[in-house]
């Protein structure tokens, strides 16, 4: 079979439905698919018939709503499609009211405070705009999750109502323009960065097992230095499991179109073909899914932590975000001559605005402990959220603000210097690594986000920001006698408002901390400092008025992201403190017996010896084993006091930032330097250059 008739075999789509259902049936589901159409009741019984003949001829013998609740995974319940018959057999039904709806136990999964825990109803959604699939022997039906009282306890149906308001705003500036559109989707590719370790060497480490990144390790003499990983030749073993996981994305029709090696050792990336938002979503939380049982059958482990490994990069997942036309227009894409392009110009300064006047929500939305660790070191971009439109765009909206014609500059052809290398046109702009939200295109790059995250939590606020702002250039070129004055001044009048968030400068310099002070930028280093936010009244404000998020909607997320903080911390923590209490202070102090056993028994035979060698690291490692027993007492005293903070979050939160983590610092300096003088015949755990280097 070839790759084209392999890919989506495992996967409801289109083609399947054309061939199985009515023709009717067909036609009205298509139209909720991709014009928005509310579905139609009465197709839900055809449907479900023909998902579940289909599936049982895959070998499913059960299905399930499988949906995306609040703590950032997936979450799926097994129903067989098997009902007794009355002569002691059974039959496979499944209805259109149970593909429509199911009732799910909410009671386990985290509320923020929205209901109490004894309240348990939840209930399950269809999406029919993302397609059911099988894996292993069970059809899953992506859905919505929402709770009794009407509450969304997912990330899915957030991101669902951005979609919809987005398109609503958006249509309304095409229709200014005279666009035929009737539809506006936001697409998104979500690359996604991973290392691969050896599974008998993270089963070794409980840091790994039971938080995901080492808490205990000093790097090897090699890390990144040589740069020689990044692009380079994959390893066998490697290659062996990238391509199997290819083969399995593939059955499930998620588009993994892109793998190399990243710039750390053991570091990896995927990258999907764009595809519409809340599929990508899927589609990114089944491929982490799928990474990491793939790599159990390569005797590998799969780590998205966002940094796994001290000093060397870190995990992201690039969001790449653009708007498409139901007519396939990218309304992101400059054309030719962008200084002419009005309508790109008005929606590109639509981002500018949004991103400009919302930085704490995208801070906010890619806020977790983990992603701290990452951001603003080893080529993550820094926390201060700013925007890089390259070159030729800046200079024509700063002609645009000046009133001034644009000078065209012609980008020329690049000349390699070698004859039997072709020559091509010269990019008019280079890109911007260091850059939180860059454009690249005809897309913008949000490099922010970490590699473990859901990105509906991104594209939700992205979609709304942006929503917001052409909803706010729609009133007023609505109103406006004279359409080409009035855009000429909106345009004008937003680049001169918002210009402060364009930087195009090397954003891992300390100089851009001072100068985004300067600017006005937001800063907020950590997740307690930015989470709060989340409940200004600008922000809640914007929320209510779009249908995103209710009050209590919004202050259960803040309360979720701080909680979820608190809870990964005091496992980090208490793992260190088993970690050093358990096993590195017993091999410590074996060691330093050994040496003062040696010193004893030279000196017995010779005792003119200096013994210089045993002596000093013995002086040494004493040292540090005192340090390392004052340091965890330290820690265990931190983590004990933050039962003391009262029922307030974000002091439980700020205790964290402020007590737990410098003392977790603490123990981890002292307890690192031991690795490099006690012997690896003593030392617990596999070090790094083992970890990195053993794939």
């Amino acid at each position: 079979m070839s790759l084209p008739e392999r890919f989506g075999v495992m996967v409801f789509n289109e083609s399947v439905m054309q061939a199985r259902l009515p023709r009717d049936t067909y036609l009205s589901l298509k139209e909720t698919m991709e014009r928005g159409k509310p579905l139609d009741p009465s197709v839900a019984n055809v449907v479900a018939s023909a998902m579940k003949d289909w599936a049982v001829e895959k070998g499913a013998t059960h299905y399930t709503h499988w949906f995306h609740p609040l703590t950032g995974v997936t979450a799926e319940k097994h129903d067989s499609f098997i009902s007794p018959t009355g002569d002691g057999g059974v039959v496979m039904e499944f209805s259109g009211k149970a593909l429509i709806r199911g009732e799910s136990d909410a009671s386990s999964f985290p509320s923020g405070g929205l209901r109490a825990t004894f309240e348990a109803r939840g209930y399950t959604a269809w999406d029919p705009t993302s397609y059911a699939f099988i894996r292993d022997t069970t059809l899953y039906i992506p859905t919505a999750f929402w709770a009794y009282s009407g509450e969304a306890l997912d990330k899915k149906t957030p991101l669902l109502r951005s979609m919809s308001i987005l398109n609503t705003h958006a249509l309304r500036i095409l229709k200014l323009f005279g666009t035929a559109a009737v539809r506006v989707i936001t697409t998104v590719g979500a690359e996604q960065e991973y290392f691969l370790v050896d599974r008998a060497l993270y089963n070794q480490r409980k840091d790994l097992i039971y938080t995901g990144r080492t808490l205990f390790g000093t790097k090897p003499p090699k890390g990144q230095e040589m740069d020689d990983h990044y692009f380079g030749t994959i390893k066998l073993r490697v290659s062996a499991y990238m391509r199997e996981l290819d083969e399995e994305l593939w059955k499930l029709g998620i588009l993994s179109k892109t793998r190399h090696n990243e710039v750390a050792p053991a570091q990896h990336e995927l990258a999907p073909i764009f595809t519409t938002t809340n599929v990508a979503t899927d589609h990114n939380q089944l491929t982490m899914d799928v990474m990491r049982k793939v790599a159990k059958k390569h005797s590998l482990t799969c780590l998205l932590h966002e940094k796994p490994f001290a000093g060397i990069n870190g995990s992201g997942k690039h969001n790449n975000w653009s708007l498409t036309t139901d007519l396939g227009v990218n309304l992101l894409e400059p054309g030719t001559s962008p200084e002419e392009n009005a309508q790109f110009l008005l929606f590109l300064c639509a981002v500018i605005k949004a991103v400009d006047t919302y930085q704490d929500l995208l801070r906010i939305s890619v806020s977790s402990s983990s992603n701290d660790l990452r951001l603003g070191s080893h080529e993550a971009p820094p926390a201060i959220v700013s925007m890089y439109i390259g070159e030729e765009l800046e200079a024509i909206l700063a002609a645009i603000e000046s009133g001034v014609v644009y000078d065209k500059k012609e980008s020329g052809e690049m000349n390699i210097g070698v004859d039997v290398l072709p020559s091509f046109p010269k990019d008019t702009t280079d890109r911007n690594r260091t850059s939180p939200f860059a454009f690249t295109g005809n897309k913008f790059e949000f490099r922010m986000p970490g590699s473990s995250m859901s990105i509906a939590d991104v594209n939700t606020v992205l979609n709304t920001i942006v929503a917001d702002a052409l909803c706010g250039f729609a009133d007023i070129l609505e109103q406006a006698e004279d359409f080409g004055t009035a855009l000429n001044d909106l345009i004008r009048q937003t680049i001169r408002t918002h210009k402060r968030i364009l930087f195009s400068g090397n954003g891992y310099d300390d100089a851009w901390i001072r100068e985004a002070e300067r600017r006005g930028l937001v800063n907020l280093p950590a997740t307690p400092d930015a989470a709060p936010h989340l409940l200004d009244k600008k922000n809640v404000a914007l929320f209510t008025k779009h249908g995103i998020y209710s009050e209590s909607e919004l202050s259960s997320r803040c309360e979720i992201i701080l909680e979820g903080y608190c809870k990964a911390l005091r496992i980090e923590a208490l793992t260190m403190a088993e970690m050093a209490r358990a096993a590195i202070l017993p091999a410590a102090i074996g060691y330093g017996k050994q040496l003062a056993e040696a010193i004893q028994a030279k000196k017995a035979a010779v005792p003119e010896l200096l013994c210089k060698a045993e002596t000093g690291l013995l002086v040494k490692i004493s040292a540090l084993t005192d340090l390392t027993y004052e340091n965890l007492d330290t820690l265990q005293i931190s983590v004990a006091a933050a039962g003391h903070t009262g029922g307030d979050m974000t002091a439980h939160a700020f205790h964290y930032k402020n007590a737990v983590i410098p003392a977790m610092s603490g123990l981890r300096a002292v307890v690192d330097e031991l690795e490099t003088l006690v012997s690896k015949e003593y030392w617990p755990y596999p070090s790094y250059g083992r970890l990195l280097y053993m794939t």
